[in-house]
C-alpha cells in the first residue's frame, strides 16, 4: 500500500487531463468497492468507484439527501447547494414525493418533444453568435463555452421556468458562487440572493400566470397550504442552477472529446441523424464533471458488499468513476458511440435519478448535428493540456473552450 493511500486520500484527485478521469479511482476500486476519503470540507466520507455498488446505492431507500443529525454531519464542501445535507430528515421522503409529482410533467419527454423546435431556434442563435465573433476577428478563435455551451441551456432552462432571457448573466454569476467549494458565507449569500430573485419571480408568476414550471408550483400552493414560499424558491432558485450547469458542462466536454480526435469530428458529420443518440450517450458517460461524487447519508447502519456503513455516514458516489468501470464497459477509457449496450449513471439511478435528463438529453441531440452541420471544419484553438476544468466549483466544466474553423 502506497503512502497516498494512507489513510484516507483527499479529493478531489489530479487527473491528467480534462478528458481522463483522476487514475485513482481505478486503484481505489481494485482496492474495494467502498473506500475511506476525506471530502475537500476535510471531513470523513465512503467514496463508491465500483458501478455495481453505485447503481445499487443509488436505488436503495436506506440512502437519502437529508441526514439523521444534520449539525453532525460529514460535509463535502461549502457548496451552498451540494455541499451538505439538503433538506430535514423528517420531511425528506414527502419533499421528494412533491417535487417528482409537480415537476415530472413538465421534464417529461412527450413535453421536451414539443420543446425541440423552440431548442433548435436557441441553438441556431448561438451559433449565429459564434459566427458573428468568428467573422468579427478573423482568424481569431472564439470561445464556444460562452457563446454556445452556458448560453444555451442557461436560454433553455429561462424559457421552461419563465425567467426573462436578460437575467441569465445575473443568475450565472449567482450560481458560480453558489457552488464554490470553499467559501461557504460568500455561497450561502448568493444562495439566499438567489432564493430573492425567484421569491419575486414567483410573485410576478401569482399576479400573472404563464405556460412556465415558476407558475405551476405557485399553483401549487393552493392545493398543497404546506408548500411555502421559501420551499418555492428554493426549488426554483436549484431548479434554475441545475438545469444549465450540467448541461453546459456537457455541451463543452461533448465537443472536447469530438474535437480532440478529428477522425471523431469527421465520423460524426458524415452521418449525424443515425449516430447522434449513440453519440450523446457516450458523451454522457465519458464527460467527467464532479471532483467528489454524488451526496448520500446513510438513514441507518447499511452493509454494502461486506462493508459496514453507519447511520449518518457520508456516501460518496462517483458515476464518474462507475462509468469507467471495466467490469460493465470494456474499453472504459475508449470513447465508442458504438458501445451497446450503455448503461451509464450520468444520471443517477432510481427514486432520486435526475428530473431533468430528458431536457438534457434533448437539448444534446440537437446541439451537437446543428453545430458540425453549421461549422463541419470546426477545430480545437488550443492544445488539449492547455484546457482546464473549473477548479473550486461543486460542478466541473471546462473554463474555455476556444476554437476555430
Amino acid at each position: 500500500m502506497t503512502s497516498t493511500l494512507d489513510p484516507a486520500p483527499r479529493l478531489p484527485f489530479d487527473r491528467p487531463n480534462a478528458l481522463d478521469v483522476a487514475p485513482l479511482y481505478a486503484v481505489l476500486r481494485r482496492q474495494g468497492a467502498l473506500t475511506r476519503v476525506t471530502t475537500p470540507a476535510g471531513d470523513p466520507a465512503w467514496l463508491v468507484t465500483s458501478y455495481a455498488e453505485a447503481r445499487q446505492i443509488f436505488g436503495d431507500p436506506r440512502f437519502g439527501r437529508s441526514h439523521p443529525e444534520p449539525d453532525k454531519a460529514s460535509r463535502v464542501s461549502e457548496s451552498a447547494l451540494a455541499g451538505g445535507p439538503r433538506v430535514s430528515h423528517a420531511d425528506e421522503k414527502r419533499e421528494h414525493e412533491r417535487m417528482r409529482r409537480l415537476l415530472t410533467p413538465a421534464f417529461s419527454a412527450p413535453r421536451m418533444r414539443r420543446l425541440s423546435e423552440r431548442i433548435q431556434e436557441l441553438t441556431d442563435r448561438c451559433l449565429d453568435d459564434m459566427r458573428a465573433a468568428h467573422d468579427a476577428g478573423p482568424g481569431d478563435p472564439v470561445d464556444l463555452h460562452d457563446l454556445l455551451a452556458f448560453p444555451l441551456p442557461a436560454l433553455v432552462i429561462c424559457d421552461l421556468l419563465g425567467v426573462p432571457h436578460a437575467d441569465r448573466a445575473f443568475f450565472r454569476g449567482l450560481s458560480e458562487r453558489i457552488g464554490g467549494m470553499y467559501d461557504g458565507a460568500d455561497a450561502q449569500a448568493a444562495l439566499a440572493e438567489f432564493m430573492a430573485y425567484t421569491h419575486r419571480l414567483a410573485a410576478a408568476k401569482r399576479e400573472a400566470p404563464g405556460p412556465d414550471v415558476i407558475s405551476d408550483l405557485v399553483a401549487a400552493q393552493a392545493e398543497d397550504p404546506a408548500f411555502t414560499d421559501r420551499e418555492v424558491s428554493l426549488l426554483a432558485a436549484a431548479l434554475l442552477f441545475a438545469g444549465h450547469e450540467t448541461t453546459a458542462a456537457r455541451i463543452g466536454f461533448g465537443v472536447l472529446w469530438l474535437l480532440s480526435d478529428l477522425r471523431r469530428r469527421d465520423r460524426f458529420f458524415a452521418d449525424p441523424d443515425g449516430q447522434t443518440n449513440a453519440t450523446v450517450e457516450e458523451i454522457l458517460r465519458m464527460t467527467a464533471t464532479s471532483g467528489t461524487g454524488l451526496l448520500r447519508y446513510a438513514h441507518q447502519d447499511v452493509e454494502i458488499s461486506g462493508i459496514s456503513i453507519a447511520r449518518g455516514d457520508l456516501v460518496l458516489v462517483n458515476n464518474d468513476a462507475a462509468n469507467r468501470d471495466a467490469s460493465v464497459f470494456p474499453g472504459p477509457d475508449e470513447f465508442s458511440p458504438d458501445r451497446r449496450p450503455n448503461v451509464h449513471l450520468a444520471f443517477g439511478h432510481g427514486m432520486h435519478a435526475c428530473i431533468g435528463a430528458n431536457l438534457a438529453r434533448t437539448e444534446l441531440r440537437i446541439v451537437f448535428p446543428a453545430l458540425f452541420r453549421r461549422f463541419p471544419h470546426l477545430r480545437l484553438a488550443a492544445g488539449l493540456d492547455d484546457i482546464k476544468v473549473t477548479a473550486n466549483q461543486a460542478t466541473g466544466r471546462l473554463e474555455k473552450l476556444p476554437v476555430t474553423w
